[in-house]
Order: C-alpha cells, then structure tokens, then sequence
C-alpha cells in the first residue's frame, strides 16, 4: 500500500482523484487549504472520508509543504490557482501560488526522496497554436498570466528532472467537466442557469473550440499517465482528440435538458481581444501509445452525468453571478 498526497484535494479534480486513489488502494493524504473552519472542500462528503489522512497547509508555505511529504511515496501536484479572468486581476496571486507552489513541491521532494512527482499542467499553455491537433510538440504561446506561470511551472518541473533527476511527470489536460466544478467553467454556468429556468443564457465567445474531457476520464489518465515507468520525465496530453465549440456545446446542453433558450453574449464574459484561444483540440496518442489509456466517456455522457448531479446540487450555484 503506497502512501500517496494530493495537493489541491478538496477541488474539483482533486476530489475525484483523491476518491479514485483510495479506490486503488493506496493510503492517501489529502493537502488542504488551511482554513479556520476545518473545511474540506469536496471532500466533506466524501464516502472515503474516515479514510482520507487531512492535512491542512497552504501550498505557498514551504514547511508545510515540506511536513506534508514526509513519508510520501507519490505526489499528486494539482493545487492551483486556475480561473483565468482572475489571473487579469491579480496576476502577482498567480505567480505566488502555481510557481513558488511548485517549486516548494519539487524542492521538498528533491530534499526527502520522494520516489514520484506527477504535476498537473493544463492545455492554455499553448495558446492559439500553430497547428491542430495539439501534441507535446507544440510550442508554447501563452496569452493570460494563468498560462505563463502554469507554463512556467513546467518548465520549473523539467528543469528538476534534468538538473537533479527527480521522477517528475508533467500531465497537460484540456478542458476537464464534471460534478462539483464551479461555475467559473462553462458547462457549469450553461448548465446552472438553464436549470434555474433562465430563458436567455449569458456566455462569452461563442466560436472558440474546447476539447472537452470528463473528469473521471482524467483522474483515471494521471493515474496510468503519471505513474507510468517510462513517462519520468515526460509531458503527457490527455483529452479526447475531439473539437466542440461553445455554440455547440450549448445546444447539446439544450437537447439535454430539454429546454429551450437562447444565447446572449456577455461583454465581461469575453477575454481581451489578445488573449482569446481561439481553439484547442487533443492530440494524446502519446500517452495512449505509451499506456493503454484512453478517454471512455463521450461528451454527451459526461454532460448527462453532470446534468444529473447539477439537478440535485443547484443550490451551490448563483447563476445570476459572473463568477471571476
């Protein structure tokens, strides 16, 4: 039974990968934002909860990051900060939190031995590409502080594994969906407000393109991808190598829910004419090659399962809020 922490693990993802890990048998700490209420985030409800080992720090802190290894055999790095209008606002929050968060993980690995380091790494690092669909290849084109310090973290985990030769991984995911995302995504806000009977739907740019994953098909990646023995030192790709836009995606929703709406582009809801991806899709026959894994959900069944969850969960959601 290996000891395994994840950072990040009262998020979205986190949650998920936390359960899953602990699924495979594998004895998990779960990193959390110290708070004064003892909040868990997702994982207060968590089945696995009485089995979950909490500990409560904050990434930007070395010597809890450093507490919080000790005895780790693998490191799940997901804590981030990773709304993108936000990092427009304050871009310094950023740089503190997803690259010095980062290096105290490398760090504290490199001082106690940790025997595996998998870091979460996310599609916006590109930018608007060169060319579709995206592989590792790719050169990196980053157009909001979000992607340049995620992209800067990266290069930060490479620099680890040649200088030191840490077993670090670097897993780059694409647009990731399902329960418990917060409304800053998009599906969430389509899917909040036309559950709540809004008859016109505020969204963004309505042309760009998303390869659109669910979330248990990524869990299930940086699992197989990031523990993989040949994948040290790699960077990896996980989506679905297909390609959706917002207009589409907003119909499907539509045909879902069986409902109808229409759409009303939100002016504070569109990025800065520059910093606008115009398009990502997938390309990760790398990770598929090197291990078998491969993404099992389509869209349409990712978005009946997190329709179904949001029916039972509306609450947690203030549609009539931009959430930043």
């Amino acid at each position: 039974m290996s000891k395994v922490l994840v950072t990040g693990a009262g998020g979205f993802i986190g949650s998920h990968l936390t359960e899953y890990l602990e699924e495979k048998g594998h004895k998990v700490k779960a990193f959390i934002h110290y708070n004064s209420r003892n909040f868990w985030g997702w994982l207060e409800k968590s089945r696995y909860i009485n089995d979950i080992e909490i500990y409560a720090g904050n990434i930007r802190d070395y010597d809890t990051v450093y507490e919080s290894m000790k005895g780790i055999d693998y490191v799940f790095h997901l804590a981030a900060l990773i709304g993108i209008p936000y990092s427009y606002i304050s871009p310094l929050a950023y740089i503190k939190t997803n690259i010095e968060g980062t290096y105290n993980v490398l760090q504290a690995a490199r001082e106690l031995n940790t025997k595996r380091i998998v870091c979460m790494s996310t599609a916006e690092v590109y930018g608007s590409t060169q060319y579709l669909p995206i592989n590792e290849n790719q050169p990196l084109n980053s157009q909001s502080p979000y992607a340049a310090t995620k992209a800067s973290a990266d290069q930060l985990a490479k620099t680890f594994y040649l200088s030191f030769k840490l077993p670090v991984t670097t897993v780059r995911s694409f647009n990731i969906f399902g329960p418990r995302q917060s409304a800053r995504a998009v599906i969430p806000t389509i899917i909040s407000q036309d559950l709540n009977g809004k008859k016109d739907i505020k969204l963004g740019n309505l042309d760009v393109t998303r390869d659109f994953t669910y979330v248990l098909d990524t869990v299930e990646g940086l699992y197989k991808v990031g523990l993989h023995e040949k994948s040290v030192g790699e960077i990896l790709h996980l989506g679905t190598n297909k390609a959706t836009s917002i207009r589409e995606l907003a119909n499907l929703i539509s045909k879902l829910t069986e409902t109808e709406f229409k759409i009303k582009v939100d002016e504070q809801r569109i990025r800065p004419k520059k910093s606008e991806v115009t398009g990502h899709v997938c390309d990760c026959s790398k990770a598929q090659n090197l291990t078998g894994w491969k993404a099992r959900y389509t869209l349409e069944e990712g978005l009946k399962r997190t329709i179904d969850w949001s029916r039972e969960n509306l609450n947690i959601y203030k549609e009539g809020i931009y959430n930043v």
